[in-house]
Formats: C-alpha cells, sequence, structure tokens
C-alpha cells in the first residue's frame, strides 16, 4: 500500500463539522439517488433473522437542534479519536459518525458509572438524554442529494436465547426512535455471519463487505452502523490537469503518482499547517486538506490538533486563489478500537466485572459488557470526486459458561442410580471391564 498522509483521515469528520447545519440519513439509499424518507427502513432484508421491530414504528422523535455546545462537543470527540486512532507508519482513516452513533446506541444500555464514563466521552458533558436529541435532529437534517449522497444506517443482532439472553424492550425502542436502528434475533451461527456481513455491504455500496470473520460464541449482541459517503466534486478535474509526479512517502521513499490539478478559492491557514477545501456537487460538503509546514513531522503536528482549532481553521477559511494539487488515492484501514476508547475514558465499559448495561440486557452465563469496537473505513478519491465508507461495530459479550471440565471413564468406576428428591441410590455397583463391541 502506497503511504499517504494521515491527516486525510480528516476528511469525513471535516465535512460533517464544517457547518452548524449538518447532518445525515438514518437508513440507506438506493445506490445513485437520494433517500426522500430518511427514517426508511434499513436497506436490507433479512433471510433468516427475526425482524424485532416489524410494525413497530420507528425515528419518531423529533430531536433538538445542534447548537454551539453539540458542536463543540462532537468536535472535540472527532479529533481526540483520531488522534488516538492515528497510524505511525501507514495511511488511516476513521469516521468519527459511525463511532459515535455505534456507541451512543451502546450507551442507551448502560447504567450508574459505565453510563457515566461514555456521557463524558460522547457528550462531552452533554446528559446521554439530550445527545440522543441531538443526534437525532443531526442525522434528519444532513443533506443527501444525487450528487452528494450521505447514508447511514444502524442495526442491531441479538442472539436467538431465551435461557441466556433478555433483552430490555425500552433500550430497543430508543435505540429505534433516535438512530432508526433495525433489530433483529438471530442464532448466531454462520447463517447470522452471512447477515450481518450482507447487511454490511449493503449498506456500504459495497465497499466493506464484512464487519465479522465469525461469530464469538460469548457474543450476545452486535450493535453496527455503517456509513456511505459519494460525491462528485463540484467543479471535476480535467484530464488535461492530471500529471504524473512524485509523492515523497512518511519514510522519505519517493513514489510516482498522478497528481490532479486544480484553482480551488478557500486557503486554510492554522500556522502550522496550510492547505485548502474543495467543495463537492450542490455545495454542501467539502474536501478539507492540510499539510504540515516544512520541518514539522505530522506526528507532532497531529499532536497539536484539538476540535475547536480545526473547527476554527475552517471556519475562518480566507477566500483567495489557491494553485492547488493532491494526488489520486485509495486505500482501506481496520483498527480495534478498544485501547483507544479505553484511554479516551470509558474503561468500565470494556470490563466484564464493572460494566454495568443492564438497561440493555442480561444474560445467564453473566455480566455483559463490551468485547470489542472493530471499525473499517474505505475511502477513493479521483477526478470525478469522492467515494467514502464506514463500518462500526460493537461487540456485546457475556462473561461466557464456565469452562467445561473433562471426564473420559475409561477406567474402571462407579456409578449409581438415584432417586433425585432424597439422592439416596436406587442401584449402586462398579464397572471393572466393558465386554468387546
Amino acid at each position: 500500500m502506497k503511504k499517504r498522509n494521515p491527516l486525510l483521515a480528516l476528511l469525513l469528520p471535516a465535512m460533517l463539522l464544517a457547518g452548524a447545519a449538518g447532518c445525515a440519513t438514518a437508513a440507506a439509499a438506493p445506490t445513485g439517488g437520494a433517500s426522500p424518507n430518511p427514517y426508511e427502513s434499513p436497506a436490507f432484508a433479512s433471510a433468516g433473522a427475526a425482524n424485532l421491530m416489524e410494525g413497530i414504528p420507528s425515528g419518531g422523535a423529533a430531536g433538538k437542534p445542534a447548537d454551539t455546545a453539540f458542536i463543540a462537543s462532537m468536535a472535540d470527540f472527532s479529533v481526540e479519536l483520531f488522534k488516538k486512532s492515528a497510524a505511525d507508519k501507514e495511511s488511516s482513516l476513521v469516521s468519527p459518525l459511525s463511532v459515535m452513533l455505534a456507541l451512543s446506541m451502546t450507551a442507551n444500555g448502560a447504567d450508574n458509572e459505565t453510563r457515566a464514563q461514555m456521557e463524558g466521552l460522547l457528550g462531552g458533558g452533554i446528559p446521554l438524554a439530550d445527545l440522543n436529541e441531538y443526534l437525532c435532529r443531526y442525522l434528519k437534517e444532513l443533506p443527501c442529494e444525487e450528487k452528494a449522497r450521505l447514508t447511514i444506517a444502524n442495526s442491531i443482532w441479538l442472539r436467538d436465547d431465551d435461557a441466556r439472553l433478555r433483552v430490555e424492550p425500552g433500550f430497543l425502542q430508543k435505540n429505534a426512535d433516535y438512530y432508526n436502528a433495525a433489530a433483529y434475533k438471530s442464532a448466531f451461527d454462520p447463517d447470522t455471519l452471512d447477515e450481518i456481513n450482507a447487511w454490511v455491504n449493503a449498506n456500504t455500496d459495497g465497499m466493506i463487505d464484512k464487519i465479522l470473520d465469525e461469530i464469538n460464541p460469548d457474543a450476545v449482541i452486535y450493535l453496527i452502523n455503517a456509513i456511505v459517503f459519494d460525491a462528485e466534486w463540484e467543479t471535476a478535474y480535467n484530464k488535461n490537469g492530471i500529471h504524473e509526479d512524485i509523492f515523497t512517502g512518511i519514510g522519505g521513499d519517493r513514489q510516482n503518482a498522478l497528481f490532479m490539478y486544480s484553482e480551488e478559492h478557500k486557503y486554510l491557514d492554522d500556522g502550522k499547517a496550510s492547505g485548502f477545501m474543495k467543495p463537492y456537487a450542490n455545495g454542501h460538503y467539502s474536501f478539507a486538506a492540510l499539510l504540515p509546514n516544512e520541518g514539522l513531522p505530522i506526528e507532532a503536528y497531529i499532536k497539536t490538533l484539538t476540535g475547536t482549532g480545526l473547527a476554527n481553521t475552517i471556519k475562518n477559511a480566507e477566500s483567495t486563489l489557491v494553485d492547488a494539487s493532491m494526488p489520486k488515492f485509495g486505500y482501506e484501514y481496520e483498527i480495534r478500537m478498544n485501547d483507544a476508547l479505553i484511554a479516551l475514558g470509558i474503561p468500565d465499559a470494556f470490563d466484564g466485572d464493572r460494566a454495568d448495561f443492564n438497561k440493555m440486557a442480561a444474560s445467564s452465563y453473566g455480566n455483559i459488557y463490551i468485547g470489542e469496537v472493530l471499525h473499517k473505513t474505505f475511502i477513493s478519491v479521483d477526478e470525478l470526486g469522492t467515494k467514502a465508507g464506514a463500518v462500526t461495530k460493537v461487540e456485546m459479550e457475556d462473561i461466557g459458561a464456565p469452562e467445561a471440565k473433562t471426564v473420559r471413564l475409561d477406567r474402571p468406576f462407579v456409578f449409581a442410580i438415584v432417586e433425585n428428591v432424597t439422592g439416596l441410590p436406587v442401584f449402586i455397583g462398579t464397572v471393572m471391564t466393558v465386554p468387546s463391541p
């Protein structure tokens, strides 16, 4: 894989945070068109899993309009998550919005200290009840148009084992109301694996074909978010403006690349880096890029970033002519986010003893906790526009059944036939030898 500037991982949050009116559809629209109703059912029909939301209204909450507190908390979360998850020596990309939505759905099942920690990380002081309202409205209002499409889908998958798992109905209803989350009950067998991956593939336009390699035997719930961004440039690159040039990678290696040249009209400068913004069709989203100043390593620059600083840099873009060039690029990225999220302040959620998700479900096998948060992304930037996809999986596990003991009656043994109320033997004997087969 060719190494690229890891700052490009800011692409999706930068687009989402560039204006206070940002919002996304909560269900994936058919490829190539905008969703006329942002709260349609996700673009997926399960063949084997039971749809628990069939006939139950969803997306009914009105939500609360974005204000400065919400925008600031989202910006801080976006940048801090990026800083914790950016790779050292390879290109990386995260969708803070995808992670936010998957964890917010999860937080609706948390209680006590676990809930407080998740509120602190996700809302930055905004109570979860208010965060649900903000995100609900935000999702409804994010533009989604034919040439600049942003679609979002959420789903919850439950192990079909009533003796093991008891799910709180209020948890499912809340996530349906605020996040339009579909809910499925399934056997958590190979067919479930195929169905979950088919849901991911359908709701990322095939950019990400799977999120699971296997069903963990300790997994009892999967909460999954999928995002697609597919937009044309407002002004496509002229083929005469595409030339081969040299890109110097993170290790100093020189790589041949196809560069796209254009004239842009928004210049960025935060004192440590300079860059430009290139708008997508219809003017609701933009590509933003920042190149650290000569002598400032990319790793050092990333450490200086703050949510407020990034938002101000974009807000204060200077209107002037910019001769801009960038390489065509595209790559996939995958990160297990457990360590990053623990470091950001929610350790209890990942601790089998301390996690408190009693508002989500209860398992007869033991306490429920977050076993894994896995995040996958895809991006392709060329002369026509940008395609980006993201999936976040939150895997809820229980402590698990006690490890099975092994007994092999392969030598002389005692046996009894007992009466169960008293435990007294009706017969008792030994087996010293067995007949030949």
